[in-house]
């Protein structure tokens, strides 16, 4: 696709994947070092990046999810071309790509009238909570009843449908992905069988990522949280929260974490019936 004065948008490759991971940890977004893995078979073809002269300068992602959904992430403009009108075409061609279906964003909250602008309704905002997990209480690792898992050995087709009650579209070839790269931890609480809770612990450049972090009860988010952050380096983690959801941000600082950064979600159109009671933490700001 060619744009003007050299300005070329097209798909990214391997390279570029790494290049636009570099760029978000640049803007201090913290994206988990191996996310990109996980990104690129949920859309192959849901990257764009614009290019003047051959150089990259801008990013952003339109990924497909099922028939009807879509997620913008990675919007990113290299400050020696901002304001030049370079960003506004990769939008453009990122929004044409998707068109048709529900579109939602994480986006910086200052940008919120630009994205009304273009068609983008708040739903909420996501908190950043960050910090080394902590718990007063004698075995607040552990919920009577619930049995806290290595995600990997549970069927993925159940993992699958558990995701589901948080998330608008299938999206099975990322999960198995998100779930199973190397050098992440994903956990499963379960009772009777049934999956109360899933979370999951990724290196970042800074404190490791938390996300998705899915729960039946305060209780089995603590006791997953508390799990995760043992197998970090130094148990320092971040974890995305809907304000939707005060008795999680309650429970994230009662265990010690502190607001540090925040997001908009927005949607194009009717905000998607999702299970918010239970969702303790988002999977990712880039993906959804």
């Amino acid at each position: 696709m060619t744009g003007f004065a050299g300005f070329e948008i097209n798909g990214a490759s391997a390279a570029d994947m790494a290049l636009i991971r570099d760029w978000a940890d640049e803007e201090g977004w913290n994206p988990g070092e191996s996310d990109r893995f996980a990104f690129g078979v949920a859309d192959p073809g849901g990257f764009l990046v614009g290019r003047l002269r051959g150089e990259p300068v801008a990013c952003i992602s339109a990924v497909r999810y099922g028939a009807g959904f879509g997620f913008i992430g990675f919007y990113i403009a290299r400050p020696a071309v901002r304001g030049q009108g370079y960003g506004i075409r990769l939008w453009k061609a990122a929004m044409e790509r998707l068109g048709g279906r529900l579109v939602g964003l994480d986006g910086v909250v200052e940008q919120q009238d630009n994205y009304r602008k273009s068609g983008f309704r708040p739903a909420w905002n996501n908190v950043r909570h960050e910090g080394a997990p902590r718990c007063a209480e004698p075995g607040g690792a552990t919920v009577p009843g619930v049995e806290i898992v290595d995600a990997a050995t549970l069927p993925f087709g159940q993992l699958a449908a558990y995701d589901r009650r948080f998330f608008p579209e299938p999206r099975d070839a990322f999960l198995a992905a998100w779930v199973g790269l190397p050098g992440r931890t994903a956990l499963a609480a379960v009772r009777e069988g049934r999956i109360e809770g899933l979370g999951v612990v990724r290196p970042g450049s800074g404190a490791s990522r938390i996300g998705p972090l899915y729960a039946a009860s305060p209780a089995v988010a603590a006791a997953l949280l508390l799990r995760l952050a043992e197998r970090t380096p130094d148990g320092n983690v971040a974890v995305d929260v809907p304000d939707t959801h005060p008795r999680a941000a309650a429970l994230l600082g009662g265990l010690g974490l502190t607001p540090t950064f925040e997001t908009a979600r927005m949607y194009t159109g009717q905000e998607p019936d999702l299970d918010l009671t239970g969702m303790y933490g988002v999977t990712s700001l880039e993906l959804g």
